[in-house]
Order: C-alpha cells, then sequence, then structure tokens
C-alpha cells in the first residue's frame, strides 16, 4: 500500500552500509586473543653474551612486574643446530594469566619501553608462525628493499625506518640486518714483512690460529668425538686493544709484535648480509598496535613513494598485509566466477530478465546488515568476514529464488491474476520457509557470535556476525521489500494453454 516509503527505506539502509563500508578496516587475520607471547629483543650487532643475559635480567623483571604476567623464560645464545642468530638477540616467552585481556600487547610494551640498548618486537605464537610461513618474517608489515650498494640500502632503509616510526598504528619498527658490527682491521705492511723475513699468510694464520683458534687433535668421550683446538687463553683474547702486542715468530727465531707488522684499526662491519632473488635485500619490518593493517600499510606505501628512494633500490611490502591483498584479489575473483555461472544459470530458470534482477537485489540488502554489524562490534574486515559474506549472499540468494519462483507458480501453474493479493498471497506462503532457514542457521551460528572474543574464536566469531547481521536485514526485507519490488517491476504472465 506504501511501496514509496518501504523503497525509500531499503534505499537508505543499503545507503548506510555503502557508506560505513570505507570506514572498515582491513586485515589478513585478527589478533589472536593468545595467552602467550613470543618477545625478540635485539641488541646492537657485536653485543656479548654477558652483555645480552644481564638486558634479558632487566627485561624479565619488568615483565614480572605486570600484574596480567604469569611466566617470563629468556632463550639467548643458540644450539649447534638451530636458528642462526647472533647472541645479541634473545627471546622471551611471556606466559599470561588467565583473562589478560586483548590488548595485552600494549601494556607489555609499555613494561620495557623505558629499558634502553635493545629493540624489542612482541607477537603471538601463532602470528608469529604465520608471519613466518607467508613471508619469512615475524612481523606482519615487511618492506623489502632491493639493490647492490649495501650503502645506498642503508641509507634507504634508514629513511623507511624513520616513515614507520612517525606513522601513527606502527610498533616495533626495526632494521633486520644493521651495521654497525665493530671489527678489527689488520692491513699488513710489505716493506716491514720483507725487512723481518716473514710471509704474509704465515702472519695473518698466527692472527687467526691465536684468536679463532687452530685444531691440533681429537678427544674421544663415549660416542663423542670433540676437536682439540689450541689458542689463546680467554683473558688474553678478550683486550683487542693488545692485539698489536701478540708476537710473531720468523726463520731467524725472532719474535716480531704484530704492530710493527701491521696497521690495527678499528672499523664497522656487518653481521650478515641479506639476499633474496640473486639481490642483496635490507628488510625494514613493523608490528600493528591500535590500527587495522590495510590503511597502515595504505598509509606506508604512499611515504615511500614519497621519499623518492634512488632508482637502483626497489621497494615491495610483504607480511600478512600482503597476503591480505592476495586472499582479498583472489577470494573476489573467485567469487565473480561463481557469481557469474550463478547469474547465468538464473536467466535459464527466470522467465524474464527482470526477475533475474529482482533475484539479485536482495544482495545489497544483505551486505547492509553485515557491514553494520561489523562496524558496531568494531571489527576489522578479515578473510573470515569475507567467508562469511560469501555464505551470507548464498542463503539470501535461496530466499529470493523461493520467493520469486513461488509467484512464477501462482500466475502460470494456478492461473492467479498478478497483483496485491497474489503478491501477498505469495509472501504468506514463503514466510515460514524463509523464517526456518533464517533461524536454523542463525541458531546454529548464535554461540559462535555471542563468543566471538573469546580466545580460538578470533575467525570464525566475525564470520558469525556477519552471517547473523545480514541474515536479520536480507530476510526482514526479503519479506517486506522484495514483493513491493515485485509488484512494481516484476514480470509474471499465465502460461499459455498448450494446443
Amino acid at each position: 500500500r506504501r511501496p514509496r516509503a518501504v523503497l525509500a527505506g531499503a534505499a537508505l539502509l543499503v545507503a548506510l552500509g555503502i557508506g560505513l563500508a570505507p570506514f572498515l578496516g582491513g586485515e589478513f587475520l585478527p589478533a589472536f586473543h593468545e595467552g602467550h607471547f613470543i618477545v625478540h629483543m635485539t641488541a646492537p650487532p657485536g653485543t656479548s653474551l654477558a652483555e645480552s643475559v644481564r638486558l634479558g635480567n632487566e627485561v624479565t623483571s619488568a615483565l614480572l612486574a605486570v600484574p596480567i604476567v604469569r611466566t617470563v623464560a629468556q632463550r639467548v645464545g643458540r644450539a649447534a643446530v638451530d636458528d642462526v642468530f647472533g647472541p645479541n638477540a634473545s627471546e622471551f616467552e611471556v606466559d599470561l594469566k588467565p583473562g589478560a585481556g586483548a590488548d595485552a600487547d600494549i601494556t607489555l610494551r609499555a613494561s620495557v619501553e623505558k629499558i634502553k640498548g635493545a629493540e624489542f618486537e612482541f607477537n603471538t605464537f601463532l602470528s608469529e608462525r604465520i608471519g613466518e610461513t607467508i613471508a619469512g618474517e615475524t612481523a606482519p608489515v615487511v618492506v623489502t628493499l632491493a639493490g647492490r650498494d649495501l650503502d645506498a640500502l642503508d641509507a634507504a632503509a634508514a629513511k623507511v625506518l624513520a616513515l614507520i616510526e612517525a606513522t601513527k598504528g606502527s610498533a616495533d619498527a626495526r632494521i633486520q640486518s644493521p651495521g654497525g658490527l665493530p671489527r678489527i682491521g689488520v692491513k699488513l705492511k710489505p716493506a716491514e714483512l720483507l725487512h723481518w723475513g716473514l710471509d704474509p699468510v704465515a702472519v695473518l694464520d698466527a692472527v687467526s690460529y691465536a684468536y679463532e683458534g687452530k685444531i691440533a687433535g681429537q678427544i674421544y668421550e663415549g660416542d663423542r668425538v670433540v676437536d682439540l683446538s689450541v689458542v689463546l687463553a680467554p683473558s688474553e683474547r678478550r683486550k683487542p686493544g693488545e692485539l698489536g702486542e701478540l708476537r710473531v715468530r720468523n726463520a731467524a727465531g725472532t719474535y716480531v709484535p704484530l704492530k710493527k707488522l701491521a696497521d690495527i684499526t678499528a672499523l664497522d662491519g656487518r653481521s650478515s648480509v641479506l639476499h633474496r632473488g640473486a639481490q642483496r635485500v635490507q628488510i625494514v619490518t613493523s608490528g600493528v598496535s591500535g590500527r587495522d593493517e590495510a590503511s597502515l600499510v595504505a598509509e606506508l606505501q604512499r611515504g615511500v613513494v614519497a621519499l623518492k628512494l634512488p632508482p637502483e633500490i626497489t621497494a615491495t611490502f610483504e607480511g600478512a598485509s600482503a597476503a591480505e591483498a592476495s586472499s582479498s584479489r583472489d577470494l573476489l575473483v573467485n567469487s565473480l566466477l561463481a557469481g557469474s555461472v550463478i547469474v547465468l544459470l538464473l536467466s535459464v530458470v527466470m522467465g524474464h530478465w527482470r526477475n533475474l534482477l529482482l533475484v539479485l537485489l536482495n544482495l545489497p540488502l544483505a551486505l547492509t546488515g553485515g557491514v553494520v554489524t561489523i562496524f558496531v562490534f568494531r571489527y576489522n574486515l578479515s578473510i573470515g568476514c569475507l567467508v562469511g559474506f560469501v555464505t551470507l549472499f548464498g542463503i539470501t540468494l535461496r530466499n529470493s529464488i523461493m520467493m520469486i519462483s513461488h509467484f512464477e507458480h501462482l500466475v502460470e501453474v494456478e492461473g492467479l491474476t498478478w497483483g496485491p493479493e497474489t503478491a501477498l498471497r505469495g509472501a504468506v506462503e514463503r514466510l515460514v520457509p524463509v523464517l526456518m532457514t533464517a533461524l536454523v542457521t542463525g541458531l546454529g551460528l548464535l554461540p559462535l557470535a555471542l563468543g566471538a572474543s573469546a580466545p580460538g574464536r578470533e575467525i570464525e566469531g566475525p564470520m558469525a556476525l556477519v552471517i547473523l547481521g545480514g541474515l536479520f536485514t536480507s530476510t526482514t526485507l526479503n519479506l517486506l521489500v522484495l514483493p513491493t519490488l515485485a509488484l512494481r517491476f516484476g514480470r509474471f504472465v499465465p502460461r499459455e494453454p498448450e494446443l
């Protein structure tokens, strides 16, 4: 009786859903509410094992002072077969008390921010394993700079690091392979070697044997074979300034101090040089805190372009953020392909193109409910939400097809005249099937939706909320708006009698 008011209300709801869509954040996977964190501490290259342990004790005390923390364990150094990390890198296993809350990472970061001399990275166990699987790095945001000149790569990485640190929502930003590893350079003097009758190789071997050792034999302990090395005493090797006093013996039996044979200087070296695809790379990583990954990466991409890095250096974004964009594209392409096939099949089944459009017009009504729901509950658009929308569209199409096909049945088979009475009768007769479809689905998903914030439901919870919200709007509007639209724009004609 009031089609204009009904259609205007439906149009406003659709406009509301479309208007809220740009304000939804995006992420590949939601933050996992685990009770366990892995904290990476990286001190400057060259930091000794003893200093890493001292810093670790300080970090452990700071973390244990947080009320939500139950236990802390530091892992520093490495075994014979393990990840290749220097003594400057440590990992802390932080176990939280039950009910720590979703913002536990913010609390943990605040507890160690006053500790100087190290960089920190906070990850839950699952997010770290997933990040390593996706991009080989534990952080969700990974900027890879590729080039040939290591100094140019370091300069570009420093600019990108400053950009990330100045961007709101970034956390734990750091360069994966920083320079600055202290080294001692020994440059031989050919004239002095000739004067003392020494071979350059023999002099360098003497330095290597004194500080790195030389295998002189083997010791057997049960089924173990241990190399026996000859090396300077630890007290002598801990004094880099006395390297010049190392004496080298020539063929005449004369001992010559190394400082007479070489120039000894302090240098800055590299702890590692990263490579990928036969290119040298420098990697800058960052975590995300208090912001969605999609908007952070979009802002960083614009910022990196504005930096105008040298043309010989290429910057690419990887990590969970890139996986989110790739998965969204794949899901969109596959959904469009599946949707095209569905539309072709429906065009064959439906009697007229107007009826086909009526079936498809219910999709925006379902989209509105899902968008409003995740906006109200403050969830980001993750892979779980996208799967929820795909499921929701399938249920909505089924209800729409059920309604329109029954209208066609009433007119073509039962011979009723298309009008308000027929539209009302068709809607009433399809009320129970449509409601039963929505209720069965809704009741099945209700436990997941009610516990959407519980640990273990980070993906299924938002998916259930999307489906429930979309079902509410699509079912309600399917019973009110679709018959009104069908009455005004549908085409239902009686079947011609067979001769």
